[in-house]
């Protein structure tokens, strides 16, 4: 039986899931923000013990790649990484917006138009005007290209003339006023990241032995990390 750990700190969202075989064994999540460094290896240990199992007994390690929050990104791969080393386990690299793409797919499995074929569509806000957004079919393949991009009334049009997609993610939620003018755009407003949602890939992964490097794997950020300057009172 095949035991995967899995974590998901890309956005807001802090979240840990054991799974055997491809099933959810134990769940771990917060939602508070800013409190992935506090709470994450926290989490490890406690669906450990809500699974009843060693960390010795896993047989892999998933986490979320990105693109996402770049601190996040940070504190979720270096755990993953010291776990790896620790435990002598491979690391498996799941895409955040494939990942919100299979909760999506689990979450909204019918259409009121069958008609039309339906296409998903996770967004993770990217801070400003930008979102990170990819496209994927029912099949979770991707159709259009991960991109950092300013969504306007336009996005999307081509596909949906004929095509009804499905938005999620706290990037949906910036964007929405500008894409439900379009009736085939349906917005899951419910819709919460998680790592029970990396479990189903994370499981393909293992079984057909796709795993990292331990030494120069790193997170998609896809935009470059700007920080911003200190503002201190009375220096220009």
């Amino acid at each position: 039986m095949s035991k995967i750990l899995s974590l998901e700190t890309a956005t807001n969202v802090c979240s840990v899931a054991l799974s055997g075989n491809g099933q959810l064994l134990a769940l771990r999540e917060s939602t508070v923000k800013n409190a992935h460094s506090s709470v994450l290896t926290t989490f490890v240990d406690e669906v450990f013990n809500l699974a009843g199992l060693r960390p010795a007994e896993i047989d892999a390690i998933a986490v979320s790649e990105g693109p996402g929050s770049y601190t996040g990104l940070r504190i979720g791969v270096a755990t993953a990484k010291g776990l790896c080393y620790a435990l002598d386990k491979p690391l498996i690299a799941i895409p955040t917006l494939k990942a919100m793409a299979s909760g999506m797919l689990n979450q909204q499995l019918r259409t009121p138009n069958p008609k039309l074929q339906t296409f998903f569509c996770p967004m993770i806000d990217a801070r400003r005007m930008e979102v990170f957004s990819s496209v994927f079919n029912s099949g979770l393949v991707e159709i259009r290209e991960t991109l950092a991009e300013i969504i306007d009334k336009t996005s999307f049009s081509e596909i949906l003339i004929e095509n009804k997609i499905y938005f999620a993610g706290d990037g949906a939620t910036k964007c929405k006023s500008f894409l439900e003018v379009n009736e085939n755009a349906v917005f899951l407003d419910d819709f919460q990241v998680s790592a029970r949602f990396m479990i189903h890939l994370a499981e393909q992964k293992f079984q057909s032995c796709e795993f990292e490097n331990l030494a120069y794997f790193e997170p998609y950020y896809l935009k470059d990390f700007v920080a911003g300057k200190p503002r201190v009172k009375g220096l220009i």
